[in-house]
């Protein structure tokens, strides 16, 4: 089949062309929400509603609890939907670990499990800020799990920071709403009572299909770099898997059984935020951003660095925006010339990334010169 019905299918399952039920709907959709920066998360959501908003997610995080912000695929923070908690754990759980960190620094495995033991108890009775967290540890488990060892951002972190993301993955630690300008942990047991990691095949067998009804046909080495997962692992839930193979441009890729369906090729115009999911786990990435655009849009082979103009599924430029109090300037730079139709479905995007943010629009079409994640 052609890219261009692949294309078609995937931004219809990601929502952006039929909009979603809800702002979890939405997380779903996309196999999760990167939110490493919250504000483009917001915006990936927002994308793929109907009329909702920024504020919405901030609802759903906080009050309704029917997002949870935590680490997700490749160990970046994600929201994902509060119903799916359980399963994305099981499955993440069960990744083998990549490679250890340095001698002098790394945990053994007897101190991970004692450091998820106990980052499970002390963050189940509150939301808790880092310093809080490194001197409960201090206390609980001893001077070793807090010594400022791993280097970070021109400073040092205390050890026991290089395993919290497994900690997530194990189902003891989520992040809370912020403390002023401090980021808070938390055990999502205190939100979801009852709350346990599923057991790992279920677990593992549902993120593949939830992974290749998002973003398929695809192939193990692509479900492998949009996990940071170790390839031979991919490939074995792959042949345990109960698939149907297609070929793409004439290459083999694979959906799930009976999943065969490609309606329609891609046709009109998106704005997708920072690390927008359609683009990071899009593969092939050629195909996805094709000649200039890859050039353009992706930091070496890395997606997610600039927020992206789409034509017809590919990425077909780049964008900015640029808030005050009141409003949005939004400056798009396409890599090929609008046409008419196509200039006024941008208009309509622009219109509704102002709504999300709650703030008035404007759009000039003019070369974008800041550069990756401005």
């Amino acid at each position: 089949m052609s890219w261009g019905f692949v294309s078609g299918r995937r931004l219809d399952r990601h929502g952006l062309t039929t909009p979603v039920a809800d702002v979890a709907a939405a997380a779903r959709a996309m196999c999760g929400t990167h939110s490493q920066v919250l504000s483009a998360a917001e915006l990936s959501i927002g994308l793929r509603l109907a009329d909702g908003t920024r504020q919405d997610v901030q609802n759903a995080l906080w009050s309704e609890r029917t997002l949870v912000k935590t680490f997700g695929p490749r160990g970046t923070i994600h929201l994902l939907p509060a119903e799916d908690l359980a399963l994305w754990c099981g499955a993440l759980g069960a990744i083998p670990s990549g490679n250890p960190s340095p001698p002098g620094i790394r945990v053994t495995p007897e101190q991970t499990e004692e450091l998820v033991t106990a980052l499970g108890t002390i963050l189940s009775d509150g939301e808790f800020t880092v310093d809080e967290v490194t001197d409960a540890l201090g206390v609980r488990v001893g001077s070793w799990a807090v010594d400022p060892v791993v280097p970070a951002f021109q400073t040092f972190w205390p050890r026991w920071r290089q395993i919290t993301h497994l900690a997530a993955h194990r189902g003891v630690l989520c992040f809370g709403p912020n403390k002023g300008r401090n980021v808070t942990y938390t055990n999502p047991a205190r939100w979801l009572p009852g709350f346990t990691p599923a057991p790992a095949a279920e677990s593992t067998s549902w993120l593949l299909h939830s992974y290749l009804y998002a973003y398929g046909p695809s192939a193990s080495p692509h479900f492998a770099r949009w996990l940071a997962a170790p390839p031979r692992w991919a490939a074995s839930v792959f042949a345990d898997a109960d698939l149907d193979e297609v070929t793409v441009e004439g290459t083999a890729a694979w959906v799930n059984r009976g999943d065969t369906e490609f309606p329609s090729a891609a046709d009109g115009v998106h704005l997708l935020p920072h690390f927008d999911a359609y683009a990071v786990g899009g593969q092939p990435r050629e195909l996805l951003f094709p000649g200039e655009a890859a050039k353009r849009a992706l930091a070496g082979s890395q997606a997610g660095n600039h927020p992206v103009l789409l034509v017809d599924g590919v990425v077909a430029g780049v964008w900015h925006q640029k808030k005050s109090a009141k409003n949005v300037a939004i400056t798009v730079d396409p890599l090929r010339t609008l046409t008419a139709q196509q200039r006024g479905q941008l208009d309509t995007q622009v219109e509704r990334v102002g709504a999300i943010l709650g703030l008035k629009p404007s759009l000039t079409i003019d070369t974008v010169t800041v550069g990756p994640h401005a």
